[in-house]
């Protein structure tokens, strides 16, 4: 826990510091203090509402046998951990159903479809 508290503490002491990267899905998430009775603080990610996308801001494509979230993070963004943008576009609660079925259609986010982070693809 010692080597966690500078790093807190550099971030509180540059304003308007997050303490996710800005490709994360949680790096425009609001951050929450709760204090302790003993007024010890603990710092949460508050709850992430997604915005409704309407039909101009993803394309539809079909996922091909041994698809996975990670690899259409990687052929869509460049980046296999960018996968949380496609899961977000569709309408399940575990990222694997998004490919559990070869020729399924899904939704991929297009640049801009989202009103925050950096969307690429």
């Amino acid at each position: 826990m010692a080597d966690i508290e500078p790093y807190e503490s550099a971030l509180d002491a540059i304003p308007g510091a997050h303490p996710y990267p800005r490709t994360s899905r949680y790096h425009d998430a609001e951050i929450g203090i709760h204090r302790g009775p003993d007024g010890t603080e603990v710092r949460y990610t508050k709850r992430r509402l997604l915005p409704p996308l309407d039909g101009g801001d993803t394309q539809e494509r079909t996922v091909a046998a041994g698809d996975r979230p990670d690899l259409l993070g990687q052929r869509y963004y460049g980046d296999p951990a960018q996968w949380w943008q496609i899961a977000d576009a569709n309408p399940v609660l575990d990222p694997r159903e998004l490919t559990d079925e070869a020729g399924r259609t899904i939704d991929v986010p297009l640049a801009g479809g989202f009103p925050r982070g950096d969307r690429r693809v």
